[in-house]
């Protein structure tokens, strides 16, 4: 499996996938490094020399290319159960395609103009520093099923029990729960089979055997669903929150009806792509909106009244607002709920629907707080008292008694006996993080704390988390808390915060602008150091760049230069290290006059590496690149780093000096005359790395010229000046001896330059 060659059509040059069935991530990753290539191949083309080395290092470049758009191909159309017990082949090519793009730029780079050369060297630095590591629920899909696969084929119950709990987990964490799904998968294992080579016996069983499975056990994995991939929304809680207010006796009957109709539903959960997305409801009257989803009538309707223009599940802007009934959809869930003896109400006749319907002050956007108050008579969750949060009430107390009913689920309740399970108890605390602003001050405190340590016992926890239910409360906490100078409160909801983002990299995308105000008016404080930890890890996702810019917190950030905290500005620079590789961001800190704070860093061995690379971006902008050669030492300290720095050290301060030598011929005599620089590009040009090499005859040639037009031009000046004087020699002795003295001096001080250079 793991030396199967890449299977795929061949891709045109300019046309390649930008999707990804399975290892989005790291396809992700290599897709970028592809398009920055591509962009600048042009220019690559133009400029290579005509020799046999130089089409040699063309062809070698173009070649990498292609490998990785296959690959890349490869994991668009391939099946996904394939790829995900190939994960370790597939994580072994996308690093070899990294090595072949590398190797085909370092050879081409040396035969393209300085500036070009100087964009390669940045792609370069980072294919050099690019990770590809597999997704943890991908790489459990295929560690399932490739145990299954060792196991043999046999026929006893314990083996169909084996295939059947196997293909359940690997289909819920590869997204395949649907019929369509299960379709499109067969497809792809038959098309996959259509292409392997008659002698490669050993994939073609394993690909048979992946649709053997899929034909008999499909009917069950459709709507199966995993306890680490439950959504956010699957349990609700059934309360009433105004805790003075009795129910009278027809909603008592009507609750105990709805307890009845949970009993149906008892161990079954409907297919997700019969829920509305807004209610979590099965669908009475589905509708087709024009992004593509469906929605239940009333509650898509709702949404557009409050004003809305986009899609609630995709936030796409919508071309119009029409609705398009779904009666395939309808057809289907229809069927389901006959097979399965389940009666579907019209959401419209419901009374605590059209209470929420009729309540202006109630928009569908607030829908997520307000559901928890209502009773769903067709889904699984409708039974969940359990799922009440009784640990943290505005008292203190457990167990209370609220409306008349009991919070705590009776024990001897078979619809209630799912949620006696440790697993789905700690999914419905993490749930109750939306009724936090309820508690008092302490029982907020106490549960953020709680919660902070569930999420280091349980990483995949924070994959059911959202801004509804987690971000916005915590938010609301933290700026409490710094209204009232409450650095206890600060320092934990900081830091739970924290475990959140350095856990679940896609879930910062749930941060809004009130976040990243809070942070950046939070740096200069006693969580100086929380705050630090978070911006370092949102620092690292390039779509938290220009929110991070836009909150404030580069000048703030800057200053923290200034303190004498060694462990404060490590954390700076390295955020400063993620964020000047944006173009708007080293615009912006180049306005502030940052360049000379970075100075006595590049003197600092663990903080120089670091340094060297925000200086190296920064020299795309030229007030920076004017800011540097102005700022005392700061030539000498970069030009240091080339005779004591590290290989990559030594690159990134050559980049910087052949960005700024090959702007101005001012520039090549202020280093020449700031530093004796010559021993340590000679050094370089034997002894560094190739790029090195390259960079450090580059930057030798641009110097020597430079040298080479100033003592021409100083010798001109000489012989016009002995001309001249010469028309004009005196007969008297004194004159001579003026005329003397002045060649004698000016040959004294171009012995000297020449000396010096």
């Amino acid at each position: 499996m793991g030396t199967d060659a890449i299977e795929a059509g061949e891709t045109p040059f300019d046309s390649y996938p930008s999707s990804f069935k399975v290892h989005h991530l790291m396809c992700t990753e290599l897709r970028k490094f592809v398009d920055r290539i591509l962009k600048i191949f042009p220019e690559i083309e133009a400029a290579r020399p005509r020799c046999s080395s130089g089409i040699k290092a063309l062809c070698s470049l173009n070649n990498a290319l292609e490998r990785a758009k296959l690959l890349l191909q490869y994991c668009n159309e391939s099946s996904k159960l394939y790829l995900a017990i190939t994960t370790d082949a597939i994580v072994s090519r996308c690093q070899k395609s990294k090595n072949f793009l590398e190797q085909g730029l370092c050879q081409i780079q040396s035969m393209v103009p300085v500036m070009l050369a100087v964009e390669i060297s940045q792609i370069v630095d980072d294919l050099r520093a690019a990770c590809f590591v597999p997704d943890k629920f991908e790489e459990d899909a295929g560690k399932v099923v490739r145990e299954l696969l060792h196991q043999g084929a046999t026929t006893s119950d314990s083996m169909e029990l084996a295939e059947t709990s196997a293909l359940q987990t690997a289909a819920s964490r590869l997204h395949i729960t649907s019929s369509k799904a299960i379709l499109i998968e067969k497809r792809s294992i038959k098309k996959l089979m259509e292409k392997v080579a008659d002698t490669d016996i050993q994939k073609k069983k394993i690909l048979k055997y992946l649709l053997y499975l899929l034909r008999k056990y499909g009917h069950l994995i459709i709507g199966e669903q995993t306890d680490n991939m439950v959504d956010r929304n699957e349990a609700f809680m059934v309360n009433n929150p105004s805790n003075d207010i009795v129910p009278d006796v027809a909603s008592h009957k009507e609750y105990k009806q709805h307890d009845v109709e949970a009993d149906k539903l008892s161990g079954l959960i409907p297919p997700e792509e019969f829920k509305c997305p807004i209610s979590l409801r099965l669908m009475y009257d589905p509708v087709v909106i024009a992004s593509g989803q469906t929605y239940e009538r009333v509650w898509i309707q709702k949404w557009f009244d409050d004003g809305n223009d986009t899609c609630p599940k995709s936030e796409t802007k919508l071309a119009h607002l029409s609705l398009t009934p779904n009666t395939v959809m309808k057809d289907l869930i229809s069927k389901w709920c006959a097979k399965h003896g389940i009666t579907i109400q019209d959401p419209s006749l419901q009374s605590d629907v059209l209470q929420l319907l009729e309540n202006s002050s109630t928009s569908v956007a607030s829908f997520g707080s307000s559901i928890y108050d209502m009773r769903f008579p067709v889904d699984i969750s409708n039974v969940s008292l359990g799922s009440l949060d009784t640990s943290y009430t505005s008292d203190g107390s457990r167990n209370k008694i609220a409306d008349g009913f009991s919070l705590k689920p009776e024990r001897g309740s078979d619809d209630l006996r799912q949620y006696q399970n440790p697993r789905n108890a700690s999914k419905m605390n993490l749930e109750s993080l939306c009724r936090l602003p309820e508690l008092d001050w302490e029982s907020q405190y106490e549960m953020v704390e709680d919660m902070k340590n569930h999420l280091k016992r349980d990483e995949l926890a924070c994959m059911s988390l959202s801004s509804k239910n987690f971000i916005e409360p915590l938010i609301e906490f933290l700026s409490s808390a710094l209204d009232m100078h409450n650095i206890r409160a600060q320092r934990a909801g900081f830091q739970l915060l924290l475990t959140y983002v350095s856990q679940h990299r896609s879930g910062v995308r749930y941060l809004n602008e009130d976040a990243y105000s809070l942070l950046s008016s939070s740096l200069d404080s006693e969580v100086t150091k929380e705050v630090l930890d978070i911006i370092e890890v949102l620092s690292g996702n390039s779509g938290c760049w220009s929110k991070i810019a836009a909150s404030g917190a580069l000048v703030s950030i800057l200053n923290i230069l200034n303190s004498k905290i060694t462990a404060f500005q490590e954390r700076v620079i390295k955020i400063l290290h993620n964020l000047s590789s944006s173009h708007d961001i080293c615009s912006n800190l180049a306005s502030f006059e940052c360049i000379p704070k970075f100075v006595p860093f590049l003197e600092d061995a663990s903080l120089a590496r670091h340094c060297i690379v925000v200086l190296r971006n920064l020299c795309n902008n030229q007030e920076a690149r004017a800011s540097i050669t102005q700022t005392p030492g700061c030539i000498t300290s970069i030009a240091m780093l080339i005779e004591t720095g590290t290989h990559e050290d030594q690159e990134h301060a050559l980049a910087i000096l052949l960005a700024l030598c090959s702007q101005r011929v001012e520039y090549c005599q202020l280093v020449m005359d700031e530093c004796d620089i010559f021993p340590a590009l000679f050094d370089v040009s034997v002894n560094g790395s190739d790029k090195g090499k390259a960079s450090a005859m580059e930057l030798l040639r641009l110097l020597r010229d430079t040298s080479h037009d100033d003592d021409e031009q100083e010798h001109l000046q000489n012989d016009n000046v002995i001309s001249e004087e010469a028309n004009n020699y005196p007969r008297d002795k004194k004159s001579h001896k003026s005329l003397f003295g002045v060649k004698l001096s000016m040959f004294s001080r171009s012995s000297a330059q020449k000396k010096k250079k």
